[in-house]
């Protein structure tokens, strides 16, 4: 884990290359207070801030490779890595450390930007290949791991945060007023816009390549490959293949050469995980949660009870009004991009810190895969539904819609759905809206309207994940758009902010 930079130009000299790399690299201390790296190749200058998961004591970044053609700076864990060091090892590689990144670049340097075909993890990554004088970017399928970049003069610019950048002094600093606009709509500004004109994000699966002075981009992941349903498969076979699953998904996540936790609100995902992290340690495992001033929010109780029955070391932060209002100017330079969540990440995040670990699991990803949501019911139904409503006159459509958007923050909802969404696919893309189209209009300036009215109320990403679904049942349809919006956009976006702004 840890803060990636770079900027690849050949128009700044070296020194002054190294000077602005090390400057977003000191933007980012607190990504990787472990050790510091920076090295120049070429037109090319690679730094990092490191923070230990594996062999603490080598796996040195910028790395590069035995043959001196491949340089990489690497964000991430790359969970079996071990596997493809034995394959790699089959081609030859001979490793020097027990760190992940070396197997990272050893596989880079053997099948290209083909190797994230293999890989199994959260990554994002930049490799500067000295034979062809390219620079590549890279990041994890579902977008755990955060990459920004930025165009300057004839090169480029790229960090994990998009501060560092701005730091600069270098990158066009302008609001772009269609990230306001997402704001408003989502709570989130979805990739590849961020809040900034001048800056963009990497999306997830995406890769860049930047080749004589000028980019291509490639990739961005979709769920095309979604498997198919078993038609013989019985309930019994089907529960004990995810159970195994399950399991050595676990025991991948817990591999690490320091400390490791868990996140346990007490609801079935944690819980869940936290049990089978019990099983595969040998020691008793540290949890943690956050609890609230507001009983009917509060859920430490659930959580100490769940702590209570696994035997785990639990710690409980608690949470009150006075401690938020005291840290908010802090907390909010922490989402590095602006977002509607990530408060709680922010103490859960510190509460796992000060309780002596390094790493911590969560059960992010559970209710977007198995079902967790209202959306997940709500989609089926306005799939349903929707085909019928269009089949109504235009002038009544009108009326209702016009009726409901004099209504509560539920009936506002529900017009959007009514006026925008013509089947369970754009239902899903409208589900996890926030404000309502006309309440979206009202909150801005005339100059940033303009963004609202031309752009489409349907997530920025719709086409593309409408286009990769095909004709599917509403239930993937609505897992696909938690997967690439809400969980992407937002709650990956928070995890990796508010745990790395406590080195976690």
């Amino acid at each position: 884990m840890c803060g990636i930079a770079g900027m690849i130009t050949p128009f700044v000299p070296p020194p002054e290359r190294e000077e602005l790399v090390a400057c977003m690299n000191r933007a980012m201390l607190h990504r990787g207070p472990d050790e510091g790296g920076l090295t120049s190749i070429d037109e090319c200058t690679l730094g990092m801030r490191r923070l230990a998961i594996f062999d603490p004591a080598n796996g040195h970044q910028p790395m590069r490779s035995h043959d001196g053609r491949h340089t990489l700076v690497f964000n991430g864990a790359i969970y079996n890595f071990r596997e493809l060091r034995r394959e790699l090892e089959g081609h030859g590689h001979v490793f020097r450390t027990e760190c992940d990144t070396e197997v990272l670049l050893a596989a880079f340097s053997q099948w290209g930007a083909a190797c994230t075909s293999r890989l199994r993890g959260m990554y994002a990554f930049a490799v500067w290949d000295a034979h062809r004088r390219r620079l590549t970017l890279a990041r994890d399928p579902l977008g755990i791991k955060p990459l920004y970049y930025a165009f300057e003069k004839g090169g480029l610019l790229f960090a994990s945060e998009v501060q560092p950048l701005l730091a600069t002094g270098r990158v066009d600093r302008t609001i772009e007023p269609a990230a306001v606009v997402d704001y408003l709509r989502w709570f989130s500004v979805p990739a590849p816009r961020t809040l900034h004109r001048g800056v963009h994000s990497l999306q997830p699966g995406e890769m860049l390549h930047w080749e004589d002075n000028h980019h291509t981009a490639s990739g961005a992941w979709t769920l095309e490959r979604l498997p198919s349903r078993k038609p013989n498969a019985t309930r019994a076979a089907c529960a004990e293949e995810l159970r195994e699953e399950l399991r050595a998904a676990i025991r991948t996540h817990m591999l690490a050469d320091v400390p490791v936790g868990a996140f346990l609100s007490g609801g079935v995902d944690s819980s869940l995980i936290t049990a089978l992290m019990c099983r595969e340690s040998g020691s008793r495992l540290k949890t943690f949660s956050v609890g609230l001033e507001d009983e009917a929010l509060d859920e430490s109780s659930e959580a100490a009870q769940a702590a209570a029955f696994l035997g785990t070391d639990h710690h409980c932060f608690r949470l009150t009004g006075n401690r938020v209002a005291h840290d908010i100017a802090t907390i909010v330079a922490a989402m590095d991009q602006p977002t509607g969540d990530g408060v709680n990440t922010y103490y859960a995040s510190l509460a796992a810190r000060e309780g002596g670990v390094t790493v911590a699991l969560s059960g992010l990803g559970g209710d977007e895969i198995f079902g967790g949501y209202p959306s997940f019911a709500d989609i089926p139904r306005l799939g349903r539904m929707l085909p019928r409503w269009r089949l109504v006159p235009s002038p009544l459509r009108s009326l209702a819609v016009a009726a409901l958007r004099r209504g509560d923050m539920r009936k506002l909802k529900l017009a959007d759905f009514l006026d925008y969404a013509a089947d369970a696919t754009e239902a899903a893309s409208l589900h996890r809206r926030v404000n309502s189209e006309p309440s979206v209009s009202s909150l801005l300036k005339p100059e940033f309207r303009n963004a609202a009215t031309l752009g489409s109320p349907l997530h920025p990403r719709h086409a593309r994940i409408a286009s990769a679904l095909g004709h599917r049942h509403a239930a993937d349809i609505a897992s696909a758009y938690e997967l690439q919006g809400y969980m992407a956009d937002v709650l990956l976006h928070d995890s990796d902010m508010m745990s790395m702004r406590h080195s976690l």
